[in-house]
Parts: structure tokens; sequence; C-alpha cells
């Protein structure tokens, strides 16, 4: 079975209320079972069980992504899902840059959530050491922000 038509079955298995998908051709044998609670990918261990039912020609090595390592001093999260901005419009200033000295409850950025725009302030003083978003960029809940130190 090429990999393919194993990736498409992964998919709509994990997709679905299936839990459970045996299929047999005449390369082989390829077993797909869906993980019950879980925390991980929903994929990842399906691919793998996948991929070991299939035999040892359709073994792959999951990557592991090196765990990267947590900035030093405080981070400053996102409130909510949205889209990250360093200023308050196009072209205008940034509320802050690297080496800006804030104080708590100074506005640093703005995340604009379902068309509305929220200032999102410092909840701690300090000395901005690292901005870890792109203006733009959209951002997830509780995803850092800023480091202060």
């Amino acid at each position: 079975m090429d990999l393919r038509k194993l990736k498409t079955l992964i998919d709509l298995v994990s997709e679905s209320n299936v839990s459970e998908l045996e299929i047999t051709e005449a390369e082989g044998k390829v077993r797909i079972v869906k993980g019950s609670g879980m925390v991980q990918q929903p994929t990842q261990p399906v691919a793998l069980t996948a991929a070991l039912a299939a035999g040892p020609q359709g073994l792959i090595a999951p990557a592991v992504a090196p765990v990267p390592e947590a900035p030093a001093g405080y981070s400053v999260k996102s409130p909510m899902v949205g889209t990250f901005y360093r200023s308050a419009s196009p072209g205008a200033k940034p509320f802050v840059e690297l080496g800006s000295q804030v104080k708590e409850g100074d506005t640093i950025c703005i995340i604009e959530a379902m068309k509305i725009l929220n200032e999102i302030e410092a909840d701690k003083s300090g000395t901005i050491s690292q901005i870890l978003c792109e203006n733009g960029q959209a951002v997830e809940y509780g995803q850092p922000l800023f480091v202060i130190v």
C-alpha cells in the first residue's frame, strides 16, 4: 500500500467516528486504531500504529522535535486567540520595542479578535527583552508574546 493511500486512510479514521479500520490487500494488512483519551496530536499515534501494522517496509520513525528552551524572564501571554499587532494602526509607532521600559498596566500590543481590537497590557513592570511574535501573526490562547526582565 502506498504512503498516500495510507495517509488518506489515517485522515479518514481520525476525522470520523470510526475507532478502528483494518484493510487487507495483496501487499499485506494494515490496521488503523484511533487512540482514545490521548493528549498528543490525534494523527501521531494513529500513524505509528498503522506503520507498525504494515510491517518493516512501512515503519517510519516519527520526527522528534527539539524541546524549545523557555525564555528567561517573565512571559506575557496572549489572553485570547486573534491577530497580534505591535501598533495601534499600520504605519504607527509600535507600543514597545526591544529594551523598552514598561510599567504594569502599560499597553504593549493589540490583539484583534472577531473585528474587535483588544489592548493587551503589561502585567509586570520591567524591560522588554524579547518580542516573540511578528506583526500581523495569528496567536493562540496562552501563547507567549513578550518577555519582560
